[in-house]
């Protein structure tokens, strides 16, 4: 799906054109062949500048084409996933294309998050035709919606610790490993990105303009804080899955010790029964008419006992 977004330069106005203009911004999201063969076509580059975002393990890093004069950044965005077990966070690629200084291309295999307002034109100062500082915006509000995402973990851990006390099941444990799985994606993410931000630091990729410098650091400290946080929330929750192994296999004890006091409690009414039912002589039990009330309340007298026994060892 291809769309193509322009700022009017004269009234300031974000609408959706049709054709390409210069300062346009045109953004592919899961390209077809048509759509490879316009970007190719329209802009005179080499297919394999597409064929690195087909690719969900490409990893974050600055590339460019003197030839065509064209810029490329490939940055790590988050991607979340709604299951029945919770929230998990993936990682996926979205290419920012700087083309002759004249349009910006945005590559991704899905929708991504993180250009949703930049769409609906509700990001401040933001124009199609400020190449430099509509990148660094991009990769700013990409480190803020990590740190929106590890919020959102955060809390999935704090209700899974709420839970543990009372846990006999691994349903609780595999949301625990899943969100876990999340962390090691965004760590892994955030690190590459924060790698390719060096580099971009060093404005030798892009013309740079003064303004733009406060933003990009910003983005810098943002994706450090977010590698912090997701550093801490790993410790936590591998803390936090320890205890919840233990306390499952605790509470299975429990419950266990629980089920042995009732079966052997119960297992007296047998024994008695089965001993007076044998075929041998009782002497005067035996004549008696009121024997089987006397053999219920000899059963029940012993599994008192034996519970109130079990009980004192704290088995009941």
């Amino acid at each position: 799906m291809l769309k193509i977004y322009n700022t009017d330069m004269k009234t300031g106005s974000f609408d959706t054109l049709k054709k390409i203009k210069k300062g346009c911004w045109i953004d592919v999201v899961n390209p077809t062949l048509e759509d490879i063969e316009f970007l190719t076509h329209s802009f005179h580059m080499d297919a394999s500048f597409i064929g690195y975002i087909l690719d969900d393990e490409e990893q974050p890093r600055i590339d460019y084409d003197d030839d065509e004069d064209i810029r490329m950044v490939i940055v790590d965005v988050p991607v979340r996933e709604k299951k029945k077990s919770g929230n998990n966070i993936s990682t996926s690629p979205l290419a920012i294309l700087i083309i002759k200084d004249l349009y910006v291309v945005t590559v991704s295999l899905q929708e991504c998050e993180v250009l949703k307002d930049f769409k609906q034109g509700k990001v401040k100062e933001f124009f199609s035709y400020k190449k430099t500082r509509f990148t660094i915006q991009i990769l700013y509000r990409t480190a803020t919606l990590y740190l929106r995402y590890l919020r959102i973990l955060s809390k999935e851990i704090e209700r899974s610790e709420n839970k543990m006390l009372h846990a006999t099941s691994n349903r609780d444990l595999v949301n625990l490993l899943g969100i876990e799985k999340s962390l090691v994606y965004i760590t892994t993410s955030l690190k590459s990105n924060e790698m390719m931000l060096e580099k971009f630091l060093k404005g030798n990729f892009i013309v740079f303009y003064e303004e733009d410098d406060e933003l990009l650091e910003d983005a810098i400290i943002e994706n450090k804080q977010c590698i912090e946080m997701a550093n801490l929330y790993r410790e936590i929750l591998r803390s936090t899955t320890d205890s919840y192994a233990t306390i499952i296999s605790n509470n299975l004890n429990v419950s266990m010790k629980f089920l042995a006091g009732v079966t052997i409690v119960l297992s007296i009414p047998t024994i008695v029964s089965s001993f007076m039912g044998m075929n041998v002589p009782l002497g005067i039990f035996s004549d008696l008419n009121a024997a089987f009330p006397l053999l219920i309340v000899l059963s029940l007298v012993l599994s008192l006992l034996v519970a109130w026994i079990l009980k004192k060892k704290n088995m009941l």
